[in-house]
């Protein structure tokens, strides 16, 4: 280690030629350098003895399992030598300080820093709350306010009774007057029953006032509790954004270029303009942050998975993973002005056979063999895709086209329409889980069981799409059939029968280890990168929306 930056780590034997350009962090093939100053990191995790954090790897180990994304960065310093950074994403064994790894853009848990001061009172706060809503004072002073408006209830419908029996006894007596009455005994007793009328209905009233009076005495002293409450929400409200705020305003990442932007000016055009909860405290952004503070040059970087995986994401022990995208993107974005990236290979048109694999058309519908690789629709930046090949090809097509989609990544079987009413029709059969559809994938390993379903609810991950995760909250059902085929060489071939339609819904199901817990060979998602994704949509059954035939159509995996 340098005597002078004590988280910089020569390289062992480093002999690889330098990249041209530094790593583009959102995909990428992790560079030989890279890699060894991965390894050297995992060699440091496997013995070090700094910290105590269970990450999951040791059977019977006390504490939650958590596994951690680290990333490490190999620079040069001003002198030339080759060494690397290393950072943890979060925090590692409830510290952010540690020998081993560059510190955080801003340390939360500085014991002498603001952070925990006021988080001190803001969870003191949250137990007067919690007291407050339970306290024996509030609960009796609710149970008498309640007890009085039965009361007064029974109260006020006894009066309200008596005035009605006794307007009912001055009417008999009205209809009931001697007709032989003169004209003033008449006129005396009729204005003696006004007299009683009014008299009742004073009567009535003053019950309501004393009620009413008794009532507003409860309620002042129930509202008195309320009062307590809110205002302590309040100062909670206020205390958690003057925080947040406060919080933002330390994070200021620095860029190659010497510039500097808080992480609220880097998110104001973003979304809803607020930072999402974590960002800046990831590894890629501690690293650069680093290596500008310190006059290193960024020459490549990488991120890997250690530990078990968590319950919702799909993560791979020592697995290499891009940098997530709703919390970095848009920081790295900045930090990399004026470092020459690779360009973004997800921008570039990958290589598919030219036109379209038309395997059946008729007046009403094309089934086509799509390539992977190749988009079922228009990308933002790619433009290329089924859709618009189809357009090409069949000029006389009308309305809408696309009835469903296939991954990028996927090859197979897709229909499109001709017209709207058969788009229509066949779309209804999608809707109504009329149509049958069959996927064979090649699974890179051994599953114990040879068919099962897989009911795992699915939805985007919100920091890192177009990743989804297992989420039993806000997931969307999300069912699969499956039955293995064969094992053969370590791996399985297998075939899908999804029984919903989600994103990424195979995928996931088979790399989850909730699911299948082994990944479909090729995903670069899920698993590790091939030669391709082995997954293939090769049969599909559905209604002709014509004739009202039955209609089968199969196409052998390319694998």
């Amino acid at each position: 280690m340098s005597e002078t930056h004590p988280h910089f780590h020569p390289l062992t034997a480093a002999s690889e030629a330098l990249p041209d350009l530094f790593t583009f962090p959102f995909s990428y093939d992790p560079h030989p350098l890279s890699i060894r100053a991965a390894e050297q990191v995992k060699a440091y995790l496997q013995k070090q003895q700094d910290f105590s954090h269970n990450f999951g790897l040791v059977p019977g180990e006390d504490g939650l399992a958590i596994g951690k994304m680290f990333g490490v960065m190999v620079v040069k310093d001003k002198h030339g030598k080759l060494g690397f950074l290393a950072a943890v994403s979060g925090k590692l064994a409830n510290s952010n300080q540690h020998a081993f790894f560059v510190p955080p853009v801003y340390d939360m848990l500085d014991e002498e820093g603001f952070f925990l001061k006021e988080e001190q009172r803001i969870n003191e706060i949250n137990r007067e709350i919690a007291a407050l809503k339970v306290s024996e004072e509030w609960l009796h002073a609710r149970q008498r306010l309640q007890d009085i408006k039965k009361e007064n209830e029974k109260l006020v419908e006894a009066a309200r009774f008596k005035q009605k029996q006794q307007k009912s006894a001055r009417k008999q007596i009205r209809e009931n007057l001697d007709a032989t009455l003169s004209e003033s005994a008449r006129a005396e007793i009729l204005a003696d029953l006004i007299k009683q009328s009014y008299r009742d209905q004073h009567e009535y009233n003053l019950v309501k006032q004393h009620c009413d009076a008794h009532l507003n005495i409860m309620q002042a002293d129930e509202q008195h509790w309320q009062k307590r409450l809110n205002h302590l929400k309040e100062e909670r409200k206020q205390r958690s954004s003057a925080l947040q705020q406060k919080i933002f305003d330390q994070y200021q990442f620095l860029n190659a270029e010497g510039d500097i932007r808080s992480v609220l000016a880097i998110f104001r055009d973003l979304a809803n303009g607020i930072p999402p909860a974590g960002a800046g405290e990831c590894a890629a952004p501690k690293l650069f942050q680093y290596a500008y503070q310190h006059n290193f040059t960024p020459i490549c970087m990488a991120e890997f998975w250690w530990g078990t995986s968590p319950s919702a994401e799909v993560r791979r022990h020592e697995q290499f993973y891009p940098s997530c995208r709703g919390k970095c993107e848009p920081i790295l974005n900045f930090m990399m002005q004026g470092l020459a990236v690779e360009p973004n290979p997800l921008l570039q048109p990958l290589e598919t056979p030219s036109g379209l694999d038309i395997i059946f058309e008729d007046d009403h519908f094309i089934v086509v063999n799509k390539p992977a690789e190749l988009l079922s629709v228009p990308g933002i930046h790619i433009k290329d895709s089924v859709y618009t090949r189809i357009l090409a090809i069949c000029k006389d097509i009308t309305g809408p086209v696309i009835i469903h989609r296939l991954d990028m990544s996927t090859s197979g079987i897709m229909l499109l329409a001709k017209h709207k009413e058969a788009h229509r029709h066949i779309q209804d059969q999608f809707i109504k889980h009329q149509v049958t559809k069959r996927y064979t994938a090649l699974l890179d390993g051994i599953i114990p069981h040879k068919e099962g379903v897989i009911d795992l609810p699915l939805r985007v991950d919100l920091d890192d799409r177009p990743r989804q995760m297992v989420c039993y909250t806000h997931g969307k059902p999300a069912q699969t059939r499956y039955r293995v085929v064969e094992f053969a060489d370590g791996k399985t071939r297998i075939h899908f029968f999804p029984l919903t339609g989600r994103t990424h819904q195979l995928r996931v199901h088979a790399a989850h280890r909730l699911g299948l817990h082994t990944p479909i060979m090729g995903d670069d998602l899920y698993g590790d990168k091939a030669d391709r994704l082995h997954l293939h949509a090769g049969h599909i059954a559905f209604i002709h929306p014509a004739s009202g035939e039955k209609l089968v159509f199969e196409v052998a995996d390319p694998f």
